[in-house]
């Protein structure tokens, strides 16, 4: 609950893409932006879904950025032609588009075993001058920060890596507590359980970050939230989920 007096920080998302508007896809991360914001404590104000039109994602971008304090995107960051989200994002912002660096350097060696870097992959290393990397350890191309706009990709799994990437570190949000479960837990055997427990926690995000060791598979579970009842009270349901399931697991994580 905000107290009264106190500010309430929030933020725009635009999402990008014919493909959405057509129902080829069905969009699945205004949710999962919207539930990512809300652990952090931050509000999603608004919403809206363009078209692959530069003028139109000017047109959001410049709206939504300047009624809120982050603007989050998703789509058209990708190697293909119609992939124009940076060059967008870029004249909003008054900038030229620039390849960056490190992004380069990260593309090269995330395709050196897959056929290299080719005209097309480099475009994932196309930012607006002064942008900074959001990590992607999906499949290597970086989202994009600058000022208080996120740009992430569209593809859901994709978005919820750097989102993860990204927890904690926005200004305005309550102060962000973990706590931490693992074993060795294939993730894959407990996803409905994660999912179900997360559900029942309005105010708590589950992470699962899995791993392989002593030729075994397994996972740490990272809960987090601002409200530390939530969190004990998740905490608790995970372990008894866990137990009941027949898995050892260790707090703390291993």
């Amino acid at each position: 609950m905000t107290n009264k007096g106190e500010r309430i920080w929030t933020a725009g998302l635009v999402v990008i893409g014919d493909e959405i508007l057509s129902g080829r896809t069905h969009d699945k991360n205004i949710a999962q932006v919207a539930s990512w914001l809300q652990v952090q404590n931050i509000r999603l104000d608004e919403v809206r879904v363009v078209p692959d039109v530069e003028s139109r994602i000017v047109e959001a971008v410049n709206i939504l950025r300047d009624r809120n304090d982050y603007l989050f995107t998703t789509g058209g960051i990708g190697p293909t032609h119609d992939d124009i989200t940076v060059d967008a994002v870029a004249a909003a912002l008054g900038v030229p588009v620039i390849i960056h660096p490190e992004a380069r350097a990260i593309l090269e060696n995330y395709y050196k075993d897959k056929g290299g870097l080719n005209e097309g992959r480099l475009r994932m290393a196309r930012v607006p001058e002064g942008g900074e990397l959001i990590p992607n350890r999906m499949s290597g191309a970086p989202g994009i920060k600058i000022g208080n706009i996120h740009m992430m990709a569209g593809v859901p799994h994709i978005t919820a890596g750097m989102l993860d990437a990204l927890t904690g570190t926005l200004e305005g949000g309550a102060p962000l507590m973990s706590e931490t479960v693992g074993g060795f837990i294939p993730e894959s055997e407990v996803a409905d359980l994660l999912r179900t427990v997360e559900k029942a926690h309005d105010n708590a995000q589950i992470g699962s970050y899995p791993f392989f060791r002593e030729g075994k598979v397994g996972a740490n579970f990272v809960i987090r939230s601002t409200d530390a009842d939530q969190l004990q009270s998740c905490l608790h349901s995970l372990c008894d989920g866990l137990s009941a399931a027949g898995y050892d697991f260790t707090p703390g994580g291993i």
